[in-house]
Formats: C-alpha cells, structure tokens, sequence
C-alpha cells in the first residue's frame, strides 16, 4: 500500500481535488465545512488505473495550521503538490516544498489547480514560475499538470502521472517490529477507542498486544481497517485504522506511537544531523529554543550544537536534542524544526541515535566520529562522558 499527501498554500483546492479525484471529502469537520477551509487532517482512497490502491491524505495549507500538516505529511510516499494557476507560488507553497525537501519525499507531481479560471498564456507563464520555484527541490523534475476539480480537466493526465509515480516507489520496509504514528484518535458507540495513521516497520494482525509509547499503557487490537475494510492482518506502508481493547480514548493522543510491548521506548535525548534552511531568519544559536515535529508528534526543544558555534543559513551540521517531553521515534527518522517566533521552519534532518545516553560534550572529535559512524550503519565505541549542565 502507498500513501499520497498532498501540500500546498491555503485555498488552492487541495481538498476539492482530492474529493474529484476519490469521490470523498476530506474535510469531515462542521468548522471545515462553514468556513470552506481544511482545519485538520483529511483522509480519502482511491484506486489508480492500474489497479493500485493508494491512501490520500490532505493537509491544511494555513500557515496557522502547519503543525496539523507536519502530523500527517512524514508518512507518505509521494505528494501532490496543489498551485492554484490564479494565484501561482505563494508563501505555504515555499514552506511546504521547503518540508518536503526535508522530509526527503522525492516523488511527486504538481497540480495547477483551478486552470479553467485563466487563459493558456496565463498558464503558461505560471508554469515558468513554479519550475523555477522546483529548480532546487527533489521536485525539481515533477510533472506538472493544468486541471480543474470543477471541470474535470486534466485528471486524467494526473492519476497516469500518480499512477506512474506509485508503481515507482519501493514498498515500505517491514523490520518485524510495526509502529504507528497516532494521527487521529476518536470513539465508536459499541466498540471503544479508535486510532489512525500510517503504519510503518511492520505488520499488525487482530489479538495482538501493543503498548501505547510514551505513556506504556497496554491493550489488545480488537479490529483493524483498511479504507474502511476489515482485515486481519495489515503489512506496512498503508493508512490503518485500529480498534483498541483495554484502553479508553482519554488514554490516547496525537503524536504517539502504537507499538509491540518493548519494542519501542521512548526519548529525551536524542542526536541527529540537522540541515538548516537557507530562508531561516537568523544563525541557529547554541541552546537555541526550537519546536520539534517528527512523525505526529510535536514537542518544544532546545538545539545542543556539537560542531559548530552556530549554524549558518544554508549550512548542516550534528546537533543534539533535549525535548521538553518524551517522544517515540527510531534512528534514520526524518524530523522538522520550527521557530516558534517568528512562526516558520528553518530546519530538519535525520535522527543518529534516537536514545543518546550522555549529554555530549562540543567540538569533540571522537563524538563526531562516534555519529558519523552511527550514521553509516556501523556499531560504534562509546567515547565520551557527561559534563555538568551550563
């Protein structure tokens, strides 16, 4: 199974497209509705020409709202990036390619959306300005298509090009060890606590044990649903919706991770290279405050950096993070980091060591060299000790 997310600045028709492409509407709230504006996330399917089931989820484009967007967006295997071809490249355009990029979500195809508003020279010019805008992103070769969710022009020519995309790209890993991201918990009447995200690492079946992490509280998979088919047993990549027994919703919550018991343990401390966007406001000080979002979770932090005095616009280097709360995540994890003011992201990068045992000490040649193996695969030796807090 693949997932699509879709990306874009508010009012482009993210979510019209969506509902012409799968017969869905992604916008389930009353408060979407009224006010005609993605609030949260939004989930649909379809099934590509070929056959292909792929599961779509449609993200808000409010740079208010990008937090509910970085919830759901880390899953995916391909985007579908929304341009409106009457308003062109806008500022959440910027910052949810900038996203993308960090994310490393390589395969994608760019919609112009609402194409039947303006003229073929229109067009053609806000072509020009959005391939510019790709030229040094992982999007940088993405197709882009003219379409309409009104008229129906261009899907067609679109769901060929996801089709073509999808049928690229490599199924997700199964390691044995499953783990899903909470995305959305809610109740139903006779049944109980229900959750959804994208399972990754592994398989679920019904009877089995998890641990919700952080928090190791214990249930029992009652049921499992697969765009809203009853499975007994789920492989990795798809958007699953699972039914716990043992636990109530007030035990459960966006941003953790539904895992085998033991299999994952949760974190504070973590160390990871960080790339820092080149559009970012100011130098990445040391000790610098930083909000971070990996997977659905989302928890303020403060930036260690442990070979460099301060990180440049534009430039990448290894950090550590101390998170004000706990978070379940696994080495190679992609993460975000945002300011919290000025709101906007200025960075991201991959986790080394997801369960950093030492609060590192800076410039250290040997720590370094620990991480850059750690990076590559290897098992490394321990080399450094704990120095007091400043």
């Amino acid at each position: 199974m693949r997932v699509i997310g879709t990306a874009g600045h508010v009012d482009h028709g993210k979510s019209a497209l969506v509902k012409a492409l799968t017969g869905i509407d992604p916008d389930r709230l009353q408060a979407e509705k009224e006010r005609e504006m993605t609030i949260d996330l939004g989930f649909a399917w379809l099934a590509l020409p070929s056959g292909q089931p792929v599961s779509v989820v449609d993200v808000p484009g409010h740079a208010g709202l990008i937090k509910n967007m970085l919830a759901g967006i880390g899953g995916v295997d391909a985007t579908l990036l929304v341009i409106a071809a009457d308003e062109g490249v806008m500022p959440q355009t910027q910052e949810h390619l900038a996203i993308l990029d960090l994310l490393q979500i390589k395969g994608g195809v760019i919609a112009l959306t609402k194409s039947d508003l303006v003229d073929v020279e229109w067009i053609e010019m806000v072509m020009s300005d959005v391939r510019a805008a790709l030229a040094h992103t992982m999007l940088a070769h993405a197709k882009i298509i003219p379409v309409s969710a009104r008229t129906r022009a261009g899907l067609p020519a679109l769901l060929a090009e996801l089709d073509r995309l999808i049928q690229q790209v490599a199924p997700k890993n199964d390691f044995g060890a499953p783990r899903l991201p909470i995305d959305r918990v809610f109740s139903i009447a006779g049944f109980g606590a229900v959750v959804t995200g994208t399972l990754m690492d592994g398989a679920f079946a019904v009877g089995d044990e998890v641990e919700i992490v952080p928090g190791n509280k214990r249930g029992t998979i009652r049921g499992l649903q697969m765009h809203k088919e009853k499975l007994d047993r789920v492989p990795p990549g798809g958007r699953i919706a699972i039914n716990l027994a043992g636990l109530a919703v007030e035990d459960l919550a966006r941003g953790q991770v539904v895992a085998h018991p033991g299999a994952l343990t949760a974190t504070s401390l973590l160390d990871a290279h960080a790339q820092y966007l080149a559009t970012a406001p100011k130098p990445l000080a040391h000790n610098a405050r930083v909000d971070f979002f990996a997977g659905a979770t989302a928890t303020p932090a403060r930036v260690r950096l442990l070979d460099q005095t301060e990180l440049q616009p534009g430039s990448a280097g290894w950090i550590q993070l101390q998170l004000a709360a706990p978070v379940a995540v696994a080495k190679h994890d992609r993460f975000i980091l945002r300011f919290a003011s000025p709101s906007v992201t200025v960075g991201g990068g991959a986790i080394i060591d997801p369960h950093a045992t030492t609060r590192h000490r800076r410039f250290k040649p040997d720590v370094i060299a620990r991480l850059e193996t750690l990076a590559r695969g290897a098992t490394p030796v321990a080399v450094d000790k704990c120095q007091p807090r400043k």
